[in-house]
């Protein structure tokens, strides 16, 4: 559910969920604690049975350095609750085992481990699951129907996509989900909330791999689930027994992160547009994908949709000659001297990485070619160092490409 937000964005980064303290400290302090004390046990029933908010038990999540990271997060997406986890999967899961117990659909690309998770693992507990490309649209709604629908049904989507960047139009997939009962869960990580509000377009639930743009500087693994109270609520109970609660530690440094989340995603998306926009005229890259650039398929639809196009983007390295793809693609990213190659994003260092060699590594070559992963893919995390750097260093790279 969105929830109109006060404050701007800004704003609310730096100042939402921040705990008055006794000393003065103008942020949160760390509550590195695992239990607390109560005065009476006529106190500590009143938090147990919810009379009274407080601290508990920090697996619980009942932790004021997790709580007020809940408030900031819940704030940045303009939702009404959220919750913290220990990593974007822990999140992820315990949305389809809260939510999607009646059959999940899956739209479009995904990262490989929610593929592995959807295709291979929820079905062994009784979970109906239907992965549909983004040019399979037209079966949502016999797909939906034919899911049995006794425990909620759930469509889930990544937009944009990974690795593709491909964009799904949120409102019109909301509508069309709600009209048969589904809720709709948006993985906003690529976009970020600076750049795309899901709430705010129709999506019941959003999540995230923190670990990502929200925590920004590649030093914490964190995740986070955001919607309305009754639906985050059902959430709580499987994070809560599961063990995914985020360590009071990790959830400071998120919020600490969170505070810069609009500076740094805002220089990302400039730098990744110049990037994308000088690549595209490159002899080497047979084609750039980015919402940003005219020549993108989803470029209306994202113009439309987000306010940024984020810090994403990917190659498809041209090759000559007799070279195969993956070693075409292999050659530039291991000559790169400013990218750093690593399987993650959304850091202030710029990273590179093949699809094919880490994130959708779990697919077989058969289904990476299906959803059109080539392994002549490359893709770039654009962080927050000179364009012009990263440029010449892409370039450099690319020159080594059929020598």
């Amino acid at each position: 559910m969105a929830k109109t937000p006060e404050r701007s964005l800004a704003t609310r980064c730096v100042h939402a969920g921040e705990a008055a303290d006794a000393h003065g400290s103008p942020h949160t302090p760390v509550y590195s604690t695992s239990t607390f004390a109560f005065p009476s046990t006529a106190a500590i029933l009143d938090v147990v049975e919810g009379r009274a908010s407080g601290s508990l038990y920090t697996r619980y999540g009942l932790n004021p350095s997790i709580q007020a990271l809940e408030t900031k997060l819940a704030a940045i997406e303009g939702a009404e609750a959220a919750l913290a986890f220990a990593s974007g999967m822990a999140a992820e899961a315990a949305l389809f085992l809260a939510h999607g117990r009646g059959g999940i659909l899956c739209i479009g690309d995904a990262y490989g481990g929610t593929l592995e998770l959807l295709a291979d693992q929820l079905p062994l507990l009784g979970i109906p699951t239907h992965l549909l490309l983004g040019a399979e649209l037209d079966q949502l709604d016999e797909r939906l129907a034919s899911l049995p629908g006794n425990a909620g049904r759930l469509v889930f989507l990544e937009t944009p996509t990974n690795p593709a960047l491909e964009v799904f139009d949120i409102a019109a997939i909301a509508e069309r989900a709600h009209a048969q009962g589904a809720l709709l869960a948006v993985d906003n990580t690529f976009a970020s909330p600076v750049n795309q509000q899901p709430l705010a377009l129709g999506a019941d639930l959003v999540v995230h791999s923190a670990t990502k743009y929200l925590g920004g500087h590649s030093d914490l693994t964190a995740g986070a689930l955001m919607g309305s109270a009754a639906l985050i609520g059902a959430v709580a109970g499987w994070r809560k027994n599961l063990g995914t609660t985020p360590a009071p530690e990790t959830a400071a440094l998120l919020a600490r992160s969170l505070r810069t989340l609009p500076v740094r995603v805002q220089a990302q998306n400039a730098s990744a547009l110049a990037i994308a926009e000088a690549m595209q005229a490159h002899p080497r890259v047979a084609r750039v994908l980015h919402p940003g650039l005219a020549s993108f398929p989803g470029h209306t639809l994202a113009a439309r949709q987000m306010s940024g196009f984020g810090g994403m983007l990917t190659l498809e390295i041209a090759t000559e000659g007799a070279d195969p793809a993956a070693t075409a693609a292999a050659v530039v990213v291991d000559r790169l001297k400013l990218f750093t190659l690593a399987p993650s994003l959304g850091g202030v260092e710029s990273l590179v990485t093949q699809p094919c060699t880490t994130t959708h590594h779990g697919l077989t070559p058969e289904e990476r070619q299906r959803r059109g992963i080539s392994d002549a893919m490359i893709r770039l995390s654009i962080g927050i160092e000179d364009p012009a750097e990263l440029m010449a260093d892409l370039e450099q790279a690319l020159a080594g490409v059929g020598e």
